[in-house]
């Protein structure tokens, strides 16, 4: 039997002091990246109603964590999308077998046929993206989806929704800075109308905190002993437990204007 190679750590060779922080966390022992945590997965997952008659897209498998419970679900088919031939293997492990994939492709190009979708899904995905790559990716999504289609996001969130436009920059500025990867976060009306924009209309917005780093997420997510091996491994790097602290503190300062979104929207 052949042996199944390693596959190298997220963000292998980097500097923990700059590398972006899912890399980071991800070596650490999180297996949950998504800002709102699992709690807004699962609501994302819940009203998308996966089903077997349908063909399914991620648009960011990341760790894989989302690609194991879409696989439980058994829809017909399962795309998931990778940027690299290490990130898509590592993505190809948490599924069984064909038509459950997952290849390299970026969201705005994925080499998918026309209306071959009938349910699309991406998790931190948009807002860590221009404007113009957000445009690109939703203009891919609408040509994949079939008519009455289901898109789902878990994305960050600026609030309130009247946040002015200069606090917005700072708190782009900010979170982007401590995770060390350009965050381009939006508020709920930003986001209902982009998303009206490229066809789809929003049947399900639900807002909730930055639960990335909650101490009950995290234990929740990860479970006691993956919590626990967690922590000792940030304690037992003083750059990373300096990193992980910093990243928490800034989480924790912009909480009133930084948080996190499950949206729901249907291709007209």
């Amino acid at each position: 039997m052949a042996t199944e190679r390693v596959l190298p750590d997220p963000g292998a060779g980097l500097d923990p002091a700059t590398m972006p922080a899912h890399w980071l966390l991800a070596q650490m022992g999180k297996t949950v990246m998504r800002p709102g945590g699992g709690v807004v997965s699962d609501v994302m997952l819940r009203n998308l109603n996966i089903g077997p008659e349908d063909d399914v897209v991620d648009l960011a498998p990341g760790l894989g964590t989302t690609v194991r419970r879409v696989e439980a679900l058994r829809p017909r088919s399962f795309h998931g999308l990778d940027r690299t031939e290490v990130e898509a293997e590592r993505s190809r492990r948490q599924v069984s077998a064909v038509p459950y994939t997952c290849v390299v492709a970026h969201p705005s190009d994925t080499g998918l046929p026309t209306g071959s979708a009938s349910v699309i899904y991406g998790e931190a995905c948009l807002s860590l993206e221009t404007n113009t790559s957000k445009a690109a990716i939703l203009t891919e999504a609408a040509r994949l989806l079939r008519p009455g289609g289901r898109l789902g996001l878990h994305e960050l969130l600026l609030t309130p929704d009247d946040l002015p436009a200069e606090r917005k920059r700072q708190v782009g500025i900010e979170i982007s800075q401590a995770v060390r990867v350009g965050a381009r976060p939006l508020t709920r009306a930003e986001w209902t109308d982009l998303l009206a924009e490229h066809g789809f209309r929003v049947t399900l917005f639900e807002p909730s905190p930055m639960l990335l780093l909650s101490p009950a997420t995290v234990v929740r997510d990860e479970g006691v002993a993956g919590t626990a091996r967690m922590v000792g491994n940030i304690l037992r790097r003083p750059v990373v437990t300096r990193r992980v602290a910093h990243l928490w503190r800034v989480m924790h300062r912009l909480r009133h204007n930084l948080g996190a979104t499950a949206i729901i929207a249907v291709r007209d």
